[in-house]
């Protein structure tokens, strides 16, 4: 996973041009027209754009790249229907631009074309069946919930973070994936997978380092050292009134509560100092 990562930036590095700027403005624009044809048309426009293998085989190769365009709205009523549309469409292009300036037009573009790619391979296998771009979509989020985990967006007038709506996608993902598996089409499974895999694709690195800091932190938190100091500081903090003190100077935390102290990883013992002391003292062995 990781060489495919650095063949990719690789790829991206070399061939600048290949990208399309302000990508998801046009697939925005795309959909809001499709939508309106519908509207005319009764659906025969999204019909006549849907991915179907059948179809292509016959010559209508436009399918191939067209379901791009067909938005993915629900709704019982055209009021309903343009509401959630025009706040879903809106969403993914503001994700999509923020991913675009994180990594240039190359790579997002390229993100885009393996989530189609993949998409695409799903449904040939899914024989059509189930064929959006609500999972390319979702590995978008997933990507953006990864640089912004702690962004926070209105989910039924509820502030919450990304990360968590990021969690509560993945978890029903998983139940879609049963319900698939318990009702006798597990080929059906790899349209969800398409988020996953095109989100991994591109993220593993940083995910992986994500997860690496993660364990040392805990492991940090859990150690000996750590857990003794944490006891001593709050030992020190009820018998003495304060937390922090210099070991040269004597100014404590509580005396000076703006000032920054720092312990010593060189001397021998849980030693305290100052910001003046700190590379300023003589090490205790």
């Amino acid at each position: 996973m990781s060489a495919l990562h650095r063949w990719l930036d690789r790829f991206c590095a070399r061939h600048p041009g290949f990208g399309i700027p302000n990508l998801m403005k046009y697939i925005v624009i795309g959909n809001v027209v499709v939508f309106l044809l519908d509207q005319f048309s009764n659906g025969l426009c999204s019909a006549l754009l849907s991915f179907s293998p059948a179809a292509i085989a016959q010559g209508q190769v436009w399918r191939v790249v067209s379901f791009v365009f067909i938005p993915v709205s629900s709704g019982s009523t055209f009021f309903s229907r343009v509401i959630l549309l025009a706040i879903s469409l809106y969403f993914y292009w503001f994700i999509g631009n923020i991913l675009e300036r994180e990594w240039g037009s190359a790579k997002f573009t390229l993100f885009y074309a393996v989530g189609v790619v993949l998409t695409i391979l799903a449904g040939l296998a899914t024989r059509g069946a189930g064929v959006t771009m609500f999972y390319v979509n979702m590995s978008m989020f997933f990507s953006f919930a990864s640089l912004y985990p702690d962004m926070q967006v209105l989910f039924f007038f509820i502030p919450m973070k990304v990360k968590w709506l990021a969690w509560l996608d993945l978890a029903l993902f998983a139940v879609e994936c049963v319900r698939y598996l318990i009702g006798g089409a597990p080929v059906l499974c790899l349209l969800p997978l398409v988020a996953v895999v095109n989100y991994l694709i591109f993220f593993w690195p940083e995910l992986a380092g994500l997860l690496g800091r993660t364990a040392r932190r805990r492991r940090y938190t859990a150690s000996k050292k750590t857990v003794n100091f944490q006891k001593a500081a709050r030992q020190a903090q009820q018998q003495k009134g304060y937390i922090h003190k210099c070991a040269v100077c004597g100014k404590t935390d509580t005396d000076y509560p703006n000032e920054e102290f720092r312990y010593c990883s060189k001397c021998n013992g849980y030693y305290c100092y100052c910001s003046e002391h700190i590379h300023n003292h003589v090490h205790i062995q």
